[in-house]
């Protein structure tokens, strides 16, 4: 088993564990969230209805997918966990689920008009998130669009609980020119980049967001 095979084993095995608990969290949470809501609009302006858009680390809850289907979008939620697709799929019947991993997606060549990655990628090693940024390149179509949210910061550790359950993974956190040169090279050219701080009720981390678009 590779390195990036071994983190994202650790996440499917700590979200299966910790899915329940944390849809009973955040699976409302965009309410709280002006901002976010603003941004997913600011994004979801830029495509046309109906647009295709795979949710990238979707979660237990598909929030974010559905918030962007509730604006017209068709959402294929992607999750490596088992039980958040087993949770996610009857909370949105009219979104599509599947498990896989997102470094490794069986999607064909262009086949979303975006990809959104909502704190997918900060379970991935840093020096291996070129992986999961390509694959994002390769399923999308032409001109399509990336929308990346991670948490800021330095670290890369190896954490020992998730939401209270003890369980290992991995957490990356970057900072803005590191998270915005990522996407660069690897195909998409960066025309927003914003950061937030911390809602009052989340971690305390700035939130990054960043959209490129593909070459």
């Amino acid at each position: 088993m590779d390195h990036i095979d071994l983190a994202h084993s650790r996440t499917r095995q700590a979200y299966n564990l910790t899915a329940d608990r944390y849809h009973s969290l955040f699976r409302d949470e965009l309410e709280a969230k002006e901002y976010d809501r603003m941004l997913l609009d600011f994004f979801s302006d830029r495509l046309n209805n109906g647009s295709l858009i795979c949710d990238a680390g979707c979660g237990p809850s598909g929030h974010i997918g559905r918030y962007l289907a509730n604006r017209s979008m068709v959402i294929t939620g992607v999750d490596i966990s088992d039980r958040c697709i087993e949770l996610a799929s009857p909370l949105n019947p009219d979104m599509h689920f599947v498990r896989e991993d997102m470094a490794r997606m069986s999607f064909e060549n262009d086949s979303f008009n975006a990809v959104v990655s909502y704190y997918s990628i900060i379970h991935t090693p840093k020096n291996l998130v070129h992986i999961v940024l390509r694959e994002f390149n390769r399923v999308l179509k032409p001109g399509g669009f990336l929308l990346v949210a991670v948490k800021a910061g330095s670290e890369e550790s190896l954490k020992t609980d998730l939401l209270g359950i003890e369980t290992e993974i991995l957490l990356s956190l970057y900072n803005e020119n590191e998270i915005k040169e990522q996407l660069t090279r690897n195909g998409f050219d960066v025309f927003f980049s914003e950061k937030r701080e911390p809602y009052k009720f989340e971690s305390n981390y700035d939130r990054i967001f960043v959209i490129g678009e593909k070459r």
